[in-house]
């Protein structure tokens, strides 16, 4: 059911609350862990691209939703709406283009030289380069940062969601 509430949620994110399908009352959950301080500069980007993705796509809830028990359908309903929205949310915060351009299965050159942090080798690799290969899968780059996620300050960026609380 926690699925369906999630989908509720997600629905009322998606037209707004008043038209949000009423939700159940959960129970309180159990306390979280304390954490000594907020994670230092560094840490807190990917944080806050995390936190961006579950505002913009519920992307969390989804990911820590147990779904043994839906059926095939029901997970594909959800999934369908998780990646349209988390897929917008990626364009609209990074242009992300392919490491190697053209189709997985063709026929590629790697040159002397090569970045290696970019093009991972695999199989019978010796020797050295240029070598060739099939490629696999083509790798993504950030080419650009076209929004950049910020997480506000002020706040412990550890809460990538706030809990939700309907007071009557």
């Amino acid at each position: 059911m926690r699925l369906v509430r999630a989908m509720k949620a997600f629905w009322g994110a998606l037209v707004g609350r008043d038209q949000a399908p009423a939700q159940p009352a959960l129970p309180a959950p159990a306390p979280a862990p304390p954490v000594a301080k907020s994670p230092a500069a560094p840490e807190t980007d990917g944080l806050a691209l995390l936190a961006y993705l579950q505002r913009e796509a519920r992307l969390v809830d989804f990911l820590m939703e147990p779904i043994e028990g839906y059926a095939d359908e029901q997970i594909g309903a959800a999934v369908r709406a998780v990646h349209r929205d988390a897929a917008a949310a990626l364009r609209r915060a990074f242009e992300i283009a392919p490491v190697m351009e053209g189709p997985e299965g063709r026929r590629v050159s790697v040159a002397a030289g090569f970045d290696p942090s970019a093009i991972q080798l695999a199989g019978r690799v010796s020797g050295a380069p240029p070598f060739a290969g099939t490629l696999k899968h083509p790798g993504w780059r950030v080419a650009r940062v076209a929004n950049p996620v910020v997480s506000p300050t002020g706040h412990d960026r550890t809460v990538l969601a706030p809990a939700e609380v309907d007071v009557a």
